[in-house]
């Protein structure tokens, strides 16, 4: 069936998404069916959606199992499929990335990255010799998964820094996920930090949270399909959005198919109806709380210090 929904280059890796991308999360929602699950990732695909999105901690496991299922039949082979782990030990992560591969029904996972940098500390401990990109790196090594990125929604500085210690441990990261959306652009902004510095790096830019999970458009200043245009017209190779329902689907790949209608004056202006609403991160509750940050409610999934800094500790 032919597409109209734009692809685009995702970072240097050489591979081509489409410029929206399917949500995971949404998919193991309760009131969302497996069936249902099923029919969104499939009904998607076959009308241009290349890329899939998912996390090992997804709802115990069930967004995985179910992207798994619809994924067969031949489907597999007509996606993109990025998941993310929330290990920080070596062995935790290749522990999570192997029951991913079993609940994704895949020998490959296209794009795994490391989930919800929002400490500081993490960058040092996904890149200990011991630390969980060693198992990504073995795990690219074996065919087991092909790129390496990181997400992560709380501060654009902690992004930055999760860079740099990448670039002093001498890696690059294939992609970046972060929150752009149109009251980002006022507020501890990933758009005006973070994003310049992957386009000019040539890192894939996943952009996440277009409306904040429904939060932002409760402002009353911005209607979804804003949300959606207002994301897609960023430098992105793909804005994820999540979709529990057919009629949110056809949402998304409308805002994919006239995001260019959104011109630079509408920009502008969505900019200065948003402002006052977005200026103390209110209706972006995963910069200012801890209600979004999984890792931090379950901090086991992590995994152990790396060794070396346990045996520093006094006995």
């Amino acid at each position: 069936m032919p597409s109209d929904i734009p692809l685009r280059a995702l970072g240097r890796t050489g591979q081509m998404v489409s410029c929206i991308g399917v949500g995971g999360w949404h998919l193991g929602l309760k009131h969302v069916t497996e069936k249902l699950a099923i029919r969104i990732v499939r009904t998607a695909i076959d009308r241009g959606v290349t890329f899939l999105d998912n996390c090992w901690d997804y709802n115990d496991g069930a967004s995985e199992r179910r992207m798994g299922k619809a994924l067969r039949d031949g489907y597999r082979r007509r996606a993109f499929v990025m998941t993310k782990i929330d290990g920080r030990s070596r062995k935790e992560a290749a522990r999570q990335v192997n029951q991913s591969l079993r609940r994704l029904q895949t020998d490959t996972i296209d794009l795994v990255q490391h989930h919800e940098i929002l400490r500081f500390e993490d960058p040092h401990r996904i890149l200990d010799p011991q630390g969980a990109n060693a198992a990504l790196v073995e795990a690219q090594k074996a065919g087991k998964i092909r790129f390496i990125g990181f997400t992560g929604h709380k501060d654009p500085h902690i992004h930055l820094h999760m860079l740099q210690v990448g670039r002093d441990a001498g890696v690059r990261f294939d992609t970046v996920q972060m929150p752009l959306n149109v009251m980002d652009a006022h507020y501890r902004s990933f758009e005006k930090l973070v994003l310049p510095e992957l386009v000019r790096d040539g890192v894939g830019v996943l952009g996440m949270k277009p409306m904040a999970n429904g939060i932002i458009l409760k402002s009353g200043t911005v209607a979804a399909l804003e949300c959606l245009q207002y994301a897609l017209r960023l430098p992105t190779s793909v804005v994820i959005t999540g979709i529990d329902s057919l009629e949110i689907l056809d949402q998304a790949l409308e805002a994919a198919r006239t995001y260019t209608s959104l011109t630079k004056a509408k920009v502008d202006a969505l900019l200065a109806k948003t402002a006052k609403a977005a200026s103390r991160g209110e209706f972006e509750p995963f910069k200012t709380s801890s209600i979004f940050d999984g890792t931090a409610q379950n901090p086991e999934w992590l995994g152990e210090e790396p060794e070396r800094l346990q045996n520093l500790m006094p006995e």
